[in-house]
């Protein structure tokens, strides 16, 4: 009695031991991912035409009472994403009085959160190994990082879709058919901060289809059923601004979004393999190595590492580890593919303009199966090798070592290349010295793209816009992308931003010209 009384001891502090030893590798992830995110943090992040458009929206939202019914803008049609979106950052600018800064630590916090998530779901999967390697592969991931570090519809989604994949695997495995609920929620988060993230539905619905058909005919499957059909509810609701807005435009937004799948908006786009290659490449990169054109060689690596390790795990990882194995190879099949059809501009790579950042819903995916694929790296003891000599381990260190520091090495430099919200605003106070405080016209080059990147410091500073053709404006201020001078047909810096004043109507003389960013030229005109 004695002896077993001390071998259940023994186990329960070496049990013991280990759980605190977890914690506190859990602690350090957790910290290293903040530090990363929130050092530099008012200027680490780029500040652009989409930044000064949420936070003019945001503003309008908490300090006029403008409430917003739609989202951004999209990029792929003249629709837009959620307005959900606006409403989870509304609480923080309404405490900041409307400063991006805070706007953007809500977004770095979000970025922490969702390293614990993929932290959670890798635990549950494969054990404390997993979940560890999972999340902090994602806290040094240079996208990552990037994606918690500015403003954009976009960078919530790493947070949302992890939720909406953990809360899935949860009723999955625990049969608690509530955690439908939390998935539905997180997914309707999801696909309001982009549309592109209406794809995770169908792998959820599909998981959930399979867990309800499982539980055979019964209450259990009722349960699933009614918790399936709850979370539907709760998508529907949260597109109640959507519908308002549709009933007060005779569905403005419904026509766009119709026009956009029956019109081959982009002839020139490669053919569907090609795509569908680029794309899974991208896919399974992208939160690993970063920009795929950046590093090619590492971004095939990485990919086939991801694919190796799926197939690897379906068999001959146990059942829960299988199980979660082929739900992540569905879900990034179908995923790729899908993508692939609706949006054909992610078969191109333009350095400037990001968007990886769409398909970020799948980032949890990928970390996860990083996560399995060292844990079972770390369990593999090869037949040929001595005890002694843990090739399994070595393989397993020496790859997550490699990982991290090409990541280190690619992370977002301490001041963006644009100079960030800060340097957005020091031109703002520079167009406004210039004009004397008088009411102006601001607008973009190319035509396509605002300005907004100046305007809602200028709002902010307490500038005094006015419409085009308003004759109590006594200037033009215009801001030229150099990047999108193809798009313009003319040089940034003198020609082509004379020819858009010479279109406005007459103007006396340039007032001042000058550099706001390596990207944009400001001129005033009166």
């Amino acid at each position: 009695m004695t002896e077993g009384r001390q071998e259940r001891d023994s186990a329960a502090e070496g049990a013991g031991r280990r759980d605190r030893l977890e914690l506190l590798g859990l602690l350090v992830v957790l910290g290293v991912a903040a530090a990363v995110r929130f050092v530099d943090l008012p200027t680490r992040g780029t500040w652009d035409a989409d930044q000064g458009h949420d936070m003019l929206v945001l503003r309008a939202f908490v300090q006029d009472g403008v409430v917003p019914l739609l989202g951004p803008p999209t990029s792929i049609g003249a629709f837009h994403h959620g307005a959900l979106y606006y409403w989870l950052l509304a609480p923080v600018a309404a405490l900041s009085g409307s400063d991006p800064l805070a706007v953007v630590a809500a977004i770095a916090a979000a970025g922490v959160a969702a390293v614990a998530v993929v932290w959670w779901q890798a635990r549950a999967i494969a054990g404390p190994v997993a979940g560890l390697a999972a999340a902090g592969l994602m806290a040094v991931s240079a996208s990552a990082i990037e994606e918690s570090t500015f403003v954009w519809n976009p960078n919530l989604i790493a947070l949302s879709s992890g939720i909406a994949l953990a809360a899935a695997w949860r009723a999955w495995t625990t049969g608690h058919a509530r955690w439908w609920i939390v998935a539905a929620a997180a997914q309707a988060v999801t696909m309001h901060c982009h549309v592109l993230g209406s794809v995770m539905l169908v792998p959820l619905a599909g998981i959930l289809l399979a867990d309800a058909r499982r539980r055979g005919a019964g209450p259990d499957r009722r349960r699933v059923l009614l918790a399936g059909a709850g979370g539907l509810a709760i998508v529907a609701a949260s597109y109640v601004p959507l519908l308002v807005h549709e009933l007060g435009s005779g569905f403005s937004e419904t026509r766009a979004l119709v026009d956009f799948v029956a019109t081959d908006s982009d002839a020139d786009a490669p053919p569907l393999p090609v795509r569908l290659a680029v794309v899974c490449l991208r896919v399974l990169s992208w939160p690993l190595t970063g920009l795929v054109t950046g590093r090619p060689a590492a971004a095939v690596l990485a990919a086939a590492a991801v694919l190796a390790t799926l197939a690897w795990r379906i068999r001959a990882g146990g059942r829960r580890e299988a199980e979660a194995a082929t739900w992540f190879a569905a879900t990034l099949a179908w995923s790729a593919t899908a993508l692939a059809v609706v949006s054909s501009s992610l078969a191109r790579v333009v350095p400037g303009l990001p968007n990886d950042h769409y398909h970020a819903f799948l980032d949890p995916v990928v970390f996860v199966t990083a996560g399995l694929g060292v844990a079972a790296l770390w369990r593999w003891r090869p037949a040929p090798w001595p005890a002694s000599m843990p090739a399994g381990r070595i393989v397993a260190l020496a790859g997550v070592a490699a990982l991290v520091a090409l990541n280190v090495a690619i992370w977002p430099p301490r001041v963006a290349p644009d100079g960030g919200y800060p340097a957005a605003e020091r031109a703002a106070a520079r167009i406004l010295q210039a004009i004397g405080g008088e009411a102006y016209v601001l607008g973009g080059l190319p035509m396509t793209k605002n300005a907004d990147a100046y305007g809602f410091p200028l709002r902010r500073l307490g500038g005094r816009p006015a419409n085009a053709g308003d004759s109590t404006a006594a200037y033009l201020v215009i801001a030229c992308d150099r990047l999108l001078e193809p798009m313009i047909g003319a040089s940034c810096g003198g020609p082509a931003e004379d020819a858009r004043a010479a279109g406005l109507g007459e103007r006396e003389f340039l007032v001042e010209r000058f550099d706001a960013s390596a990207r944009t030229v400001i001129s005033i005109y009166r």
